[in-house]
């Protein structure tokens, strides 16, 4: 990583990150416990193993280093937990595709916010790739699209600005570790969750599924994510978490034969190739 520029160093996490979160909505649909239990272990398992990781990295520093995030960590960390629950409640209150256009919108809306916040104007190529990867979503779900409940789409609204707000908070202080307020943020999750919890109880295929889900698509995704914007602008993070769009339905279809729909094919080609064009001509520049 040493030798890597700032630009492949953010991109390959972000990619990383992305890549490991694809399998989530598989492991979401294989789970047998309820929404809200979902939930709770997604923010306590996490929590807990990343602390452990950060006491073994850090040892007696990690207090030290917690205090130094400053304000900064607890916007993030407020942000962060947001963004978690106001998605499953968007996800409760109108249909998938609502919510999954409304998230294709952080991109957008995190380039806005750095132009202001930040005085980072993206390059024409990334307003760009913005815009197609933006539309092409918009087709992949125009079909399923309807008029879904105003509360739903409100809360994915929502969480697309909690992508964006956190995705700058992390890009406005470069030099500081927010990973201890990501723990801090999915610590409020599972605490916020378990209000609403029936049942607690893990059995069967789910003491397997959940905890690998809640480690290898919820914890290091998002201890990955917090820090690739220390390298690469947030819109630009953003732009690859639209890749879970399209390669997680086809998981699906790979384990439990959902097959995706043709508009999922031809708008997730569109959007991984420009995702590759634009990541290509960046690197370039490197």
């Amino acid at each position: 990583m040493k030798n890597l520029s700032d630009q492949q160093k953010g991109s390959l996490l972000a990619f990383v990150a992305v890549m490991l979160i694809t399998p989530d909505s598989l492991f979401i649909r294989l789970a047998n416990i309820d929404t809200w239990g979902i939930l709770f272990y997604r923010g306590a398992i996490p929590s807990l193993v990343i602390l452990f990781v950060l006491i073994l990295f850090y040892k007696s520093n990690l207090i030290k280093i917690t205090i130094a995030m400053g304000i900064a960590g607890v916007f993030y960390a407020i942000s962060f937990s947001i963004t978690n629950i106001t998605f499953i409640i968007s996800i409760q209150n109108t249909n998938v595709a609502n919510t999954l256009v409304m998230i294709a919108t952080a991109p957008m809306l995190s380039a806005i916010l750095a132009l202001i916040f930040l005085k980072e104007n993206p390059d024409k190529k990334t307003w760009i790739a913005i815009f197609i990867t933006f539309l092409a979503a918009v087709y992949i779900f125009y079909d399923s699209l309807k008029l879904g409940n105003f509360l739903g789409d409100f809360f994915g609204l929502i969480t697309a600005l909690g992508l964006a707000i956190g995705a700058n908070i992390i890009r406005s202080v470069k030099n500081k570790d927010l990973v201890p307020a990501a723990v801090i943020g999915k610590f409020l999750v599972a605490l916020f969750a378990i209000f609403f919890v029936d049942n607690l109880i893990l059995k069967d295929t789910d003491l397997f599924i959940v905890p690998l889900m809640c480690i290898m698509c919820v914890g290091i995704p998002f201890v990955l994510v917090t820090i690739a914007p220390r390298f690469i602008t947030a819109a630009e993070v953003n732009l690859f978490f639209l890749l879970e769009t399209i390669i997680g339905p086809f998981w699906v279809w790979l384990i439990i034969k959902e097959q995706p729909s043709i508009e999922t094919i031809y708008g997730g080609a569109v959007i991984i190739l420009t995702i590759a064009i634009h990541s290509f001509y960046k690197l370039k520049k490197t």
